[in-house]
Formats: structure tokens, sequence, C-alpha cells
């Protein structure tokens, strides 16, 4: 395989926060969200234009659906590093890297629990049998690519002094990222940033890995702990979903975190790649693959997300998007936010929207009869559409004075 693939950066590698998209591993973990592979090589292509950093693609052991779709993804895309998660064993190293051949960057993304209750009761192994695999594993994996990742699952509920062990001795062996996982979404922000932190200031060679987080939002944390670990934490890569898609209650959402990161540059300072414009774009494809919907409340890619209800709002973003507006919706590829009229809406948005359709009125007087009939029908329906702005501008035009 070819050799350590570095992510597309101009950014020096302390500025620059790696995005690792896992969608088409973890985030098919969902239950329902299976792919086939066609959909699981549109949705890579999907992530390659975003430009991230790195595609988890699948987990080339667990079927040989997932081996053929990991295949084909890395003779296919050339963009993103291309990586297959892999158990510490050699059977499922060597049919991780059988599947990445074609690709032109790839990783090798080896894990073991570390936990003592995953230890005792999953793996049935001691301290130092988990140990011993780890190092094994990467020494294994380094055959195949210069590029290996190490994962120490259930991390955030690990011996802080073994992990210290185990996490030393990989990097020895030639690990180049380290992830330090909330598997079960048990952390909370500043408990889990300070253990990363203190793990990175303990262990010897730390500074010869990236460190990385992958969160799970058992607890709605996943993002939060996402961030704090980059900003108190020391992690220079983040593994997300798109649309927060993930096993249980899902991953760290790809969307919300790049635009955390982009929006807050003056709290992180870190230089992200991805092409937000594609981010609707991406959210709509995973969803459609996978019949996942959308909230419309979903931050960034839901349908309300830039959408202004109440009239005081709608005044702002009239005379400045910015008073109500973090974010640019044509940033992350919607056209333009939209006021949604209804009982909350004020004058200045209903007359700016008859406005748009094309009608105006004369005077305020035609403008106040109008609005007292939006106002009476916006009490009886949700909504109101443009079909009834034109009702009621030529109700009104049908007694006073109205050029349309």
């Amino acid at each position: 395989m070819n050799g350590h693939p570095k992510p597309h950066s101009s950014a020096s590698a302390g500025d620059k926060l790696v995005i690792f998209d896992t969608t088409l591993r973890d985030g098919e973990q969902s239950p329902g969200a299976a792919m086939a592979i066609r959909q699981k090589i549109a949705i890579a292509e999907q992530l390659d234009a975003l430009n991230v950093d790195v595609i988890e693609a699948g987990f080339a052991a667990s079927s040989d659906g997932d081996h053929d779709a990991i295949k084909e993804i890395s003779r296919q895309v050339k963009g993103s590093v291309i990586c297959s998660l892999a158990r510490a064993n050699e059977r499922d190293i060597e049919r991780a890297a059988n599947a990445l051949s074609g690709a032109r960057r790839s990783r090798i993304h080896t894990f073991i629990a570390t936990s003592a209750l995953h230890m005792e009761k999953k793996l049935r192994m001691t301290p130092e049998e988990v140990s011993l695999r780890a190092r094994t594993a990467v020494r294994f994996a380094r055959k195949f690519t210069d590029d290996v990742e190490f994962s120490t699952e259930d991390g955030s509920r690990s011996d802080p002094d073994f992990l210290c062990r185990v996490i030393e001795g990989v990097i020895d062996e030639g690990a180049t990222t380290i992830n330090f996982p909330d598997t079960v979404g048990y952390a909370m922000p500043a408990e889990f940033a300070e253990g990363l932190r203190k793990l990175r200031e303990r262990i010897p060679n730390s500074d010869k890995a990236v460190w990385s987080v992958h969160c799970h939002n058992d607890l709605g944390l996943a993002v939060a702990n996402s961030l704090e670990a980059v900003r108190h934490g020391g992690a220079r890569q983040i593994e997300c979903t798109i649309n927060g898609l993930g096993e249980r209650a899902g991953n760290a959402s790809l969307e919300e975190v790049v635009m955390a990161v982009k929006t807050r540059r003056d709290l992180f300072g870190l230089d992200v790649g991805v092409n937000t414009a594609h981010l609707l774009a991406a959210s709509r494809a995973v969803s459609e693959a996978t019949g996942f919907s959308v909230p419309p409340n979903k931050a960034v890619v839901g349908a309300n997300a830039f959408a202004h209800a109440s009239g005081i709002h709608q005044d702002g973003i009239l005379k400045a998007r910015e008073t109500y507006e973090i974010m640019r919706p044509e940033d992350v590829g919607w056209d333009k936010g939209a006021l949604v009229l209804g009982k909350l809406s004020g004058r200045n948005a209903f007359r700016h929207r008859v406005q748009e359709l094309g009608m105006h009125f004369r005077d305020d007087e035609m403008l106040s009869a109008a609005f007292a009939r939006f106002k009476r029908l916006a009490d009886t329906k949700p909504e109101i559409t443009d079909d009834d702005l034109r009702d009621i501008a030529f109700g009104v035009a049908e007694s006073r004075t109205f050029s349309a």
C-alpha cells in the first residue's frame, strides 16, 4: 500500500482539525440503516465532494458486502483517505488491507476494548493480554500501510493508568492516530476533555500521534464532548457522521461539528477543510439512502434551521440577517433563509413577502386592511401560503385601489 497519507490541507498539523467521517461504518450500525453497495458508493462520492479528510468506508471483515463496498470505494474515490475498521487480530487486518488495496491513500483502523468491564465480560482477557494484542495488531497493520489508527474501545470508562501503558505501546509500534472514544456516551464534556489532556501529558511519546475522539450521543452530548476535547483536550481529529447517524442514539453530527469550529474560529483557531456548501446535499443523500428523515429542527441541515416565524425575528432578519443568523444559509447549501408567515408574523414580514410576489399596496391604509385579514386567517392555520397572500391582496383590491 501507499505511504503515510496526509489529509489534504495547507495548514500545519497543529492548526488543522481532521474530519473523519464514519457514516458508512458506524452510521450504518443504526438499526434499519443498512445500505446497498451502490448507495454506499454514492455517499462516499458525496463525502469526497464535501472534502472530508478520512472516509471510514466500512468494516471489511464484517461481511463480503462491506469488503466489496470498501474495495469499490477505494477504487473510485481519490480525494479522501479511505479507511477500514478492523479488530485487533490478523484476519481482520488482512481483510481490511485487501479491501483497501486499490486506494490512493488508505488507513487501517484497529481497536480493542480497554475498560475493565469489557475486558472481563466481553473479551474475557486479562489486561496484559489486551495490551499485548493491541501492540501486535498495530505492528501487523504497519506491514500494509504507514497510516494506522488505534482505538481504545470504551476508553472513557477505562483505567487511566492502563490506558497510558496501552497507548504508549501502540505508538511505539507505529500507530499514527490515537482515538479516545466515549463509546457509550457516558462522559461529560469537561470530564472527557480533562481525561484526554491528562493522557497526552502522561504518555511520553504522545506527540508522535494525532489524537482523535469518537463520541456517542446517548446523553445528547456527542458534539459537546467532541468540541470540548478539541478545545481543552488537544484532540485534532473528530470522528463523526452525517446527520449524527450511528449506533443507538447516534454519533457526533459532522455538520454541527464543522460549523461550530468554523463559526467560532475565535475560540478554536483551527482550519477545517470541509466544503460546507455541500453539507445539505450530503445530509439529503444520507437521509434518502437510509430512510431516516432529518428532523425539521436539526441544526444546520433541518428544514427550520434558517426559518423564522416570530415577527420580531423576521423584522430583524429583513433589516440585517446577522441579527438572528450566525451562519449564512448559502454557506451550508441552502438557497436562503425563509420567513415563515403565521400568527406570530409582523407587518414588515407580511409586506416584504407580498412585494416579493410582485404586489404593492398604494398606502398604509390598504396595508393595514390586508394585514388585518392576514392575522385573522393566521389564527386558523399554522402557516400562510403564497396563494393565501394573493387571495388576501386581491380581496382588498376589490374595494380599494390596489396595483399589482
